[in-house]
């Protein structure tokens, strides 16, 4: 369990991204998003498509600008860097594995480049031995084969491609990773063993992952704490454990009433229950926000409604 002494990697207060600000179609795609992110643990962002999940890392790093809020890394204001020296030091900390296996990495380039390319933009590598060395340790890591280097990403699976994904996240060395629903273009079965080299990775490498997906059931077993996010909010936040034994606010509860279980009894007897979206809805003078139940347990809530979770919460076993 982590302890409030501990030092976050990561803290994110009141994140707002607006596009197409003060135009007819302006989409508020994430809206005062707070949460810490400590080292060598996996944050796990869950919720449905189009809840803000995704948006939420590019602009943490750095893909897209917020339009108001802070970010701070590693006891730094990172908010609003733009200069090319301070991004490229930025991102060599920070790195980010992408949903789509395929779109990510250019058909035109084999992969030796790919990485090659990463390791020479950072000065981690000078000469082409090196190069090539590193590019193999590497493809030793995630499992790919050496002789595979010259090949193309055209020439691999979607579970493959993931994996030069992967290496070229870490080619760098970063002590973060964002891991945006990396799985969900895969088979169950490559999904398993790209999610073993993630935790094999965080335990060799002391690595800090916000694991971002919408398979419940995968975020549970490779997250510490998990964010449980709609319409661009975080509406719980909890360890891993507290929040799937003690859901509190009704869209978690509706949330994890839908995740399939894998024992046939347990299935025929799970009953869905539907979220009342009007629960968001406050009044003029209602203030609603993250408040805590119990230690490190977060709902979005008035402070009304909390005292009722409160309450809720110190009846469950």
């Amino acid at each position: 369990m982590l302890t409030a002494s501990e030092t976050p990697i990561l803290e994110v207060r009141h994140l707002y991204k607006t596009f197409n600000k003060g135009k007819a179609n302006e989409v508020h795609a994430v809206e005062d998003v707070s949460f810490n992110i400590y080292p060598g643990e996996t944050f796990g962002l869950v919720g449905e498509s189009g809840s803000g999940k995704s948006t939420t890392g590019r602009t943490l790093i750095k893909l897209e600008e917020p339009t108001s809020g802070t970010i701070i890394y590693k006891g730094e204001d990172v908010t609003h860097i733009r200069k090319g020296a301070d991004l490229l030091k930025f991102r060599k900390s920070m790195q980010m594995i992408f949903q789509d296996p395929f779109a990510s990495l250019n058909p035109r380039i084999p992969i030796k480049r790919i990485l090659g390319d990463a390791l020479a933009l950072h000065g981690i590598c000078k000469t082409k031995e090196d190069i090539s060395r590193k590019v193999n340790e590497l493809l030793d890591t995630v499992g790919i084969s050496r002789s595979y280097a010259n090949r193309y990403p055209t020439e691999f699976s979607g579970g493959q491609c993931q994996r030069v994904g992967i290496a070229r996240a870490l080619c760098v060395q970063p002590d973060f990773i964002i891991a945006d629903e990396c799985l969900s273009a895969l088979d169950v079965s490559i999904q398993a063993q790209i999610v073993n080299l993630l935790i094999d990775l965080r335990k060799t490498r002391n690595m800090t992952y916000l694991f971002i997906a919408h398979d419940l059931a995968m975020v549970k077993y490779i997250s510490d704490r998990i964010g449980v996010m709609k319409n661009g909010k975080i509406l719980e936040t909890a360890e891993t454990d507290e929040l799937y034994n003690h859901p509190l606010h009704p869209y978690t509860v509706s949330l994890l009433s839908a995740s399939p279980v894998t024992d046939l009894e347990m299935e025929r007897k799970r009953k869905r229950i539907d979220y009342d979206p009007s629960i968001q809805e406050y009044g003029e003078g209602e203030v609603a926000g993250l408040q805590e139940i119990v230690p490190g347990h977060y709902v979005y809530c008035s402070i009304p409604e909390a005292e009722e979770y409160r309450k809720k919460r110190g009846n469950l076993p």
